[in-house]
């Protein structure tokens, strides 16, 4: 006899197992999403003083888009992609970065007559183990510029960065660049690094034995401590440079000089995916951990040719939104209290009134964060309820208020006597102390 199914397995209509949330993909909660909104408004007004315009793509892409862009040896296409089929039969997968999408997006649509500077910002997908700082689906803010081949807008996304930072009051963290060269350049470096390594193959981790044939310059930047002894006495790609090359980066670096932005040369520094050129940066902190690089990005002049444009220079970067909230939340730069009152009202006339009074102040101080009590309750219940909100005051409206056509203010995070104000002398008070906030 088959044995009856537990009530509770998630199959059985009514079940009472809780479903949770997918591992790696998160709930973000309230008490957060300030700080969220704070680092994404910031930087929405940086990139618009630079004169950056916002695009928006799908989540979903054909898996040809990634295979061909970011390259199908890299971790990320042979491991880590979330794809499936279509009904047509077709491979989609949802985007584990922006940059090709982004790329994608201009050439459809026809932007490449014309220099292009782009912003985005969303969600990426990608199946890795979980850990702090790194998630299955995270947000990124990323930038892409299109047709300008020069270093001053390698300089200028660098900078760009800079500045965010100090709009965020984030300290600390530390600049990383380096020039990958041309593909020649590159090409030739390849043999030779190939060549050293070989020598050493038995003493490499698994993963770079594997990158050994498939993408030797991602052995560079292995974490494995023996590896990076190895590494160590490598022979420098930037010692192969030539004129052209070597001048465009000398320039960034004499214009970040100039700028007064401290930053490190790392000859290691190469970057995980394979459509990168030239300049190569990283922003990185030693407050998160493992996972310290906040920011990375740099040049890809052959990534649109690749996917089908016309030969088109290109610099960008991303930025991880999870690992810079963290650190703003570490530093105490998250977002202050949301709301500016709470509306208590205190008998059932006071009550019927107090919404109204509540769209007349909204409509008078339209910056005015303002929550009305509803459900009732004493006044000594509302009065917890206004506390526990992390509103600045507690809006007071009685019967005796109402006769007298004034509301008390009440200042709840700092030392200060009630009083009493007309409707109209209320909203300009709000507004007033809003400001000086």
């Amino acid at each position: 006899m088959t044995a009856p199914l537990d009530p509770t397995h998630p199959s059985v209509p009514g079940g009472s197992r809780n479903i949770q949330a997918i591992r790696g993909m998160h709930d973000l909660l309230p008490e957060r999403v300030g700080t969220w909104q704070r680092l994404e408004d910031t930087a929405r007004q940086v990139l618009e003083r630079y004169g950056y315009a916002e695009i928006r793509t799908p989540l979903v892409e054909l898996t040809e888009l990634f295979k061909r862009s970011i390259g199908e040896v890299t971790d990320i296409v042979e491991k880590e992609m979330y794809s499936f089929a279509d009904r047509n039969g077709d491979s989609l997968s949802l985007r584990p970065e922006g940059t090709a999408s982004c790329v994608r997006a201009v050439i459809e649509n026809g932007l490449l007559n014309q220099s292009q500077r782009l912003w985005y910002r969303g969600p990426m997908f990608r199946h890795e183990r979980p850990q702090r700082g790194r998630y299955r689906q995270f947000h990124q803010i990323g930038v892409e510029v299109f047709g300008l081949a020069g270093p001053d807008i390698d300089l200028e996304v660098i900078l760009l960065t800079a500045r965010l930072w100090r709009a965020l009051g984030l300290d600390g963290l530390r600049l990383e660049i380096n020039s990958l060269g041309d593909a020649a350049e590159r090409a030739a470096y390849r043999e030779e690094l190939v060549c050293y390594l070989d020598r050493y193959r038995d003493r490499l981790d698994a993963d770079s034995q594997r990158r050994l044939t498939t993408n030797p310059l991602r052995v560079l930047d292995s974490k494995s401590p023996e590896t990076q002894a190895i590494v160590a006495a490598a022979p420098s790609l930037m010692d192969r440079l030539e004129t052209q090359t070597r001048d465009h980066f000398a320039a960034i670096c004499a214009g970040l000089d100039a700028a007064a932005v401290p930053y490190c040369v790392n000859p290691r520094l190469v970057r995980g995916l394979d459509y990168y050129n030239r300049t190569v940066f990283e922003w990185i902190t030693d407050d998160l951990g493992a996972q310290g690089t906040v920011c990375a990005g740099g040049r890809y002049d052959g990534l649109v040719a690749q996917l089908g444009g016309r030969d088109t220079a290109a610099v960008g970067f991303a930025m991880g939104i999870e690992r810079l909230v963290e650190l703003m939340e570490l530093t105490g730069e998250g977002a202050a209290p949301q709301l500016d009152a709470y509306f208590v009202a205190v008998g059932e006339w006071a009550q019927r009134q107090a919404p109204v009074l509540a769209e007349r102040l909204r409509d008078a101080a339209p910056g005015v964060r303002l929550m009305t009590h509803c459900g009732g309750g004493s006044f000594k219940s509302q009065f917890k309820r206004a506390d526990k909100s992390g509103a600045r005051y507690a809006l007071v409206i009685g019967d005796s208020e109402l006769e007298r056509g004034v509301i008390g203010v009440k200042a709840l995070r700092e030392e200060a006597e009630q009083q009493e104000l007309p409707l109209a002398a209320t909203a300009a008070f709000l507004s007033a102390s809003q400001q000086s906030t």
